[in-house]
């Protein structure tokens, strides 16, 4: 059967979209970006008008470069936890709050005091924080702040389920990523949405990742095409890393990193995100906050591209006197959820120039996730060898590099970049009908195309500067809390 499937990833930086066919190849891609507003200190806002409008630029592409009928449905995958806040129109009663947005940690810290750890594992299957981009969290803070917007909200909803709503008119979204408000059987954890009254009704029905939604609405680009409910973007980036079974690793590179491992073992372990298990699935996540956006930050400091200071650092060689560099730039998500910590360049002298400071930058991204990989592998009980790696920060082959050496791990690279766009095509072709079920989707649409191996040689400098990473945040850390 000749079909094509459309995925969309409506992610921190750009609303980005694949159009595959039933092999997996990628017949057209997509991509806008959309801005971030960050007027006041912990303030990281979007405004949902122009996460529409890169969805309808990508379907208004699409339609135009594969005949509509072959297409069996639409995927939506999204940035969490980023939430939107709508009336009983489904219009957005003020900008969207994104997951790196820290204002409510106040909010977060009341509500995380009257949780006990024993209750977190009795919900979750681990002590899960409620941090500042907790769901309840960022109600409490509008609650707080806007009672006028509080007051006129009816659903409080993440990017993907916006999407869903203005193309098909159904509120819908799905367990796993309700993360930190559903116990392991998919459900809302009543006690703890007492803690904010109002915040349960405000909160969406939920359904499997490949139940169809709705369809698109009359006037609309492919109007009358399913709409599937989709997965929170580490969920899709997973499925297009091609990891579906217990003891797959993946690396999703983005905006953050977003390290995880599939395991049906549970260790619990401060630090790491225990998802729900979803057909079977137990995913255990360690995202951290800056992964492509430390790139970009130095990107706009030098005034050089991501791809010049990839090329920069791959003429530099690794070396214990290389500037370490701690990439907390907005605090820090996993494995430690400390968001007063911030970044900072150590032992920089008057040698280091730019291409010193983008291995040093790469460097300490890498280790901000090795320090992730640690804890998933005492959290999963498993020693993780290899992990399937996509996300746009996984095109440079200097990074990769950087990464198999100080995570001393192999690294398969997937051949579509935007792997959570493709893990959202793959559950529309579940949704659709086209396959049967989500494995052999995964392993039909999922290519490589290459594979990075790790420097053993390099092990002890790496061994050692990871420890110097470790002992300068500790260093800092009572510094940054003062503030």
């Amino acid at each position: 059967m000749d079909f094509c499937l459309i995925g969309i990833d409506i992610g921190t930086t750009s609303t980005k979209a694949t159009l595959i066919d039933q092999n997996g190849v990628q017949l057209a891609s997509f991509s806008r970006p959309h801005p971030t507003s960050r007027l006041t200190p912990g303030m990281a806002e979007q405004d949902p008008q122009d996460w529409m409008d890169g969805v309808l630029g990508a379907l208004g592409q699409f339609s135009g470069a594969v005949d509509p009928a072959r297409v069996l449905g639409i995927g939506l995958t999204s940035q969490v936890n980023s939430h939107v806040f709508v009336d009983d129109k489904g219009e957005a009663v003020r900008a969207g709050i994104t997951w790196q947005d820290t204002r409510a940690a106040g909010d977060a810290a009341k509500l995380d005091a009257q949780v006990t750890a024993e209750q977190k594992t009795a919900w979750f299957g681990g002590p899960v924080p409620i941090d500042a981009s907790h769901a309840l969290s960022r109600m409490a803070f509008v609650a707080r702040t806007e009672p006028e917007s509080w007051a006129a909200t009816r659903h409080v909803l993440l990017p993907k389920d916006f999407v869903a709503l203005k193309l098909t008119g159904a509120v819908s979204s799905d367990p796993v990523a309700a993360v930190g408000l559903v116990n392991a059987k998919g459900a809302y954890v009543s006690e703890l949405l007492d803690l904010l009254p109002g915040s349960a009704g405000r909160l969406p029905p939920l359904f499997p990742f490949h139940h169809i939604a709705g369809r698109v609405r009359a006037g609309l680009p492919f109007a009358g095409l399913p709409v599937t409910v989709g997965a929170m973007d580490a969920w899709a980036g997973m499925f297009g890393c091609g990891v579906v079974s217990d003891g797959d690793a993946m690396y999703q590179s983005g905006t953050s990193e977003i390290p995880g491992v599939v395991s049906s073992t549970v260790v619990p372990t401060p630090g790491v995100i225990l998802f729900p298990p979803y057909e079977g699935i137990r995913m255990h996540a360690a995202p951290t906050q800056s992964g492509g956006a430390a790139l970009s930050w130095l990107s706009t400091l030098l005034g050089r591209s991501p791809a010049e200071l990839s090329a920069l650092a791959g003429t530099c060689e690794p070396s214990e006197g290389l500037p370490l560099f701690l990439p907390h730039l907005a605090g820090e998500r996993a494995p430690i959820w400390d968001s007063a910590s911030r970044g900072t360049f150590a032992r920089l002298d008057a040698n280091a120039g730019p291409a010193h400071i983008s291995r040093s930058v790469m460097e300490g991204v890498a280790f901000s996730v090795r320090w992730a990989f640690e804890t998933l592998s005492r959290s999963a009980g498993a020693r993780i060898e290899v992990a399937n790696i996509g996300g746009g920060g996984s095109r440079s082959d200097v990074w990769c590099q950087i990464r198999a050496d100080v995570l001393g791990m192999r690294l398969r690279r997937t051949t579509v970049p935007d792997a959570a766009a493709l893990g959202a095509a793959i559950l529309t072709g579940v949704g659709s009908g086209a396959f049967e079920a989500l494995l052999p989707a995964v392993r039909q649409l999922v290519r490589f195309e290459r594979t990075f191996e790790p420097n053993r040689g390099l092990a002890a400098l790496y061994d050692e500067r990871f420890e110097h990473f470790r002992s300068l945040y500790e260093t800092l850390k009572p510094f940054n809390a003062r503030f």
